[in-house]
Parts: structure tokens; C-alpha cells; sequence
């Protein structure tokens, strides 16, 4: 009968557990989250635990000072330790599926099971579509949605986290658009250069992008990743100097990054293809590259994914669905006087480069 379509396995209790943590296991960013200062995407799930709409995140900036010696005075010339801190506010992401009692009766296969996967595949992609856009975001706007004035004033507070094309000079303007319209097709594609002026860039902002903490075989490793569009990798896989290094160089074992989903490897940074990344018009066809490190985006959690079912129509119908209550976000924390003006971005650099179109 249609009432007893579904398996006794798949309780709604059992299916939320089995749930979240096959959500866990598929996601594809788990390998760079953690709840530590040390990840590259830092969960808390205070609000889990708690009431409240909002998770704080704290920067604590490296001290700077002299030692001194043993005729110095040591009261009186401490230095104070720098705290930061960002705000991240949840919000709900929800969506439904139905199916009708009698389709599930007619059906060899389970419906309630393929629901479900539709449900996470959505989750997925929810998920990887928030992380894309939280990394483009100018100061907590989507980029598409930042106006001149918002990304001019995102370029100058992070010109020391930025990269246009092949040379820094590109963005010397601090106007956005000007500094797009210096890329060309030829000289300003996603080149090793490129991104090993992006890792140098990173270690010598102020305050720096630390790597993050990444698990090998040797034990834990300072690491950099970069996520690119599909046409940068396309540019890197045509590279000669490239494609030597990745060939001849990189370690076939274990610790392969084959093994992790990276693409390839260059100057100790993993490079991922993520062919969601958009790409965007200026004087020609352009798309971001982002080099992460330590804290370069941050996720709080009020609710873990939680299924929900219903009946309808007289009980003819069942309507499936998945609900959270979370927000991803770039981390920015202030540079200015107070603890909140001036943001930068704080665990990447963000590089701009030509996106020729395959003929």
C-alpha cells in the first residue's frame, strides 16, 4: 500500500543524522574547514548551543616590538596586544520538494531516497555557491551588486591584498574599473608569475596573509591554496615552464594533491579548478583568482541542516524539506583607529586575469 512506501530504516530522526553527516562527508571545502584560527574556513557553532542570530570572530594581530635588554625598563613600554573582531549574522536557507503517494506506489525506486538526493545535491551546491560569492564580495555585498563607489573603496583598503594582471602597478589608479581595463588578453592571463607574486603579495601585506594548517604525511604543513576559473587552469595547463614542473616535480605518493581534488601545484600552492567562479567585462573577458590562507572566510552555524516532512491532500501527497540556519562570509577585520573601520580582507588575495574564451 501507499502508506508503508517508506523503509523503516529511514525514520525522519534517522534520515537527519544520516543526513548531515553524509552533507559533511560530500562537501567538498570539509578538508579546509575547522573550528581553529589556524583554518582556512573557520566554523563555530556557538549559536547551536545558544539563542542568538550572530557569531563574532576575533583577529588577535601579531606583536611588532622591540626586545629589551637588561638596562631597558620593561614597565611602561609594553605593547599592546591589537584585538579585531567580525561579525557574521545566520540566516535561514530553506527549500521543498512533493511527490504523491501513488507515484512512490508505482515506482521500483525508493522516492523518499531520491528526494533526499536531490535535496543534497542542493545543498552542495548551496553551499559552494555561497563560499564563491562570500569570496567576490566587496566588504559583505555581492560583486555584482557593489556599485563604483563600494569597490573603489574596497581597492583602497585592500591595494596591499590585490592583484590586476601581471604587475601590481595595474592597480595603482585605486579605481576598480581602471584597474580592469588595464588587463589584456595576451600579457595578463593566470601565469606562474602570476601566482607566485600572489603568494609574495601575501606574505608581505600588512598584516599578512598567514597559510594555514594543512594535514600530510609529514604532519601538519604551512599552506596557501588557489581556486581559479576553468580558463586560468586552461592558460596554466598551455605553459610550458608549467607543465615541466607539474610533470617532472611533484610528488606521486600519498600526498599527491591528485588525491584531494588539486589540479595542480606550483610554488607550494594547490590549485583547484572551481568552474563556478563567474567571470566578468571590462576591456576584455576577465574572472577572479583567489589565493587563501589562514581565516579567509568564516561560518557560523545556528541550525544544522534539519529535514522536515509533511502530508497534504488528505494525506495523498508528501512534501520533503531541508532547512539551516547559516551564513558564510569573507572575513574582514579592521585596520583603521577603531575596531571595525577600514576593513581588509583578511586571509586572501584577490587576483583579476584575462579570461579568453575557448575559439
Amino acid at each position: 500500500m501507499a502508506e508503508t512506501y517508506v523503509p523503516s530504516g529511514l525514520t525522519v530522526q534517522q534520515w537527519d543524522e544520516k543526513y548531515f553527516t553524509e552533507y559533511l562527508s560530500k562537501n567538498w571545502f570539509k578538508q579546509f574547514m575547522g573550528t581553529g584560527s589556524s583554518k582556512m574556513i573557520q566554523v563555530k557553532e556557538d549559536l547551536t548551543k545558544k539563542p542568538g542570530d550572530a557569531v563574532t570572530f576575533t583577529l588577535v594581530n601579531r606583536l611588532t616590538g622591540t626586545a629589551k635588554g637588561a638596562s631597558d625598563a620593561l614597565e611602561g613600554a609594553e605593547e599592546d596586544a591589537v584585538l579585531r573582531s567580525f561579525l557574521i549574522r545566520v540566516r535561514e536557507y530553506a527549500h521543498a520538494v512533493r511527490f504523491k503517494k501513488f507515484e512512490a506506489q508505482k515506482t521500483a525506486i525508493d522516492l523518499r531516497q531520491a528526494h533526499k538526493d536531490v535535496l543534497m545535491d542542493w545543498n552542495m551546491e548551496l553551499d559552494r555557491n555561497n563560499i564563491i560569492e562570500a569570496m567576490m564580495s566587496i566588504n559583505g555585498t555581492a560583486f555584482a551588486s557593489a556599485d563604483a563607489t563600494a569597490r573603489n573603496a574596497w581597492l583602497v583598503d585592500n591595494a596591499d591584498r590585490v592583484l590586476f594582471g601581471a604587475a601590481k602597478s595595474n592597480a595603482s589608479s585605486l579605481v576598480h574599473a581602471t584597474a580592469l581595463a588595464t588587463i589584456d588578453n595576451t600579457s595578463d592571463k593566470l601565469t606562474p608569475a602570476a601566482i607566485s607574486l600572489m603568494k609574495r603579495i601575501a606574505l608581505t601585506a600588512n598584516p599578512k596573509i598567514r597559510p594555514f594548517k594543512a594535514r600530510s604525511s609529514i604532519g601538519d604543513t604551512d599552506a596557501y591554496v588557489l581556486f581559479a576559473h576553468p580558463l586560468h587552469v586552461r592558460d596554466l595547463g598551455l605553459d610550458t615552464t608549467f607543465v615541466q614542473a607539474n610533470r617532472e616535480a611533484r610528488n606521486r605518493g600519498i600526498d599527491n594533491p591528485l588525491f584531494n581534488g588539486a589540479d595542480y601545484m606550483w610554488d607550494n600552492i594547490a590549485i583547484y579548478t572551481i568552474e563556478d567562479i563567474p567571470t566578468a567585462s571590462s576591456t576584455v573577458t576577465v574572472a577572479p583568482a583567489f589565493l587563501c590562507g589562514a581565516q579567509a572566510l568564516g561560518i557560523a552555524w545556528a541550525q544544522r541542516p534539519q529535514t522536515v516532512e509533511e502530508e497534504f491532500d488528505y494525506k495523498r501527497a508528501v512534501g520533503l524539506a531541508v532547512k539551516q540556519w547559516y551564513k558564510v562570509e569573507k572575513l574582514r577585520f579592521g585596520s583603521g583607529s577603531s575596531d571595525t573601520s577600514d576593513y581588509k580582507d583578511n586571509g586572501l588575495v584577490t587576483g583579476w586575469f584575462a579570461a579568453v574564451a575557448d575559439a
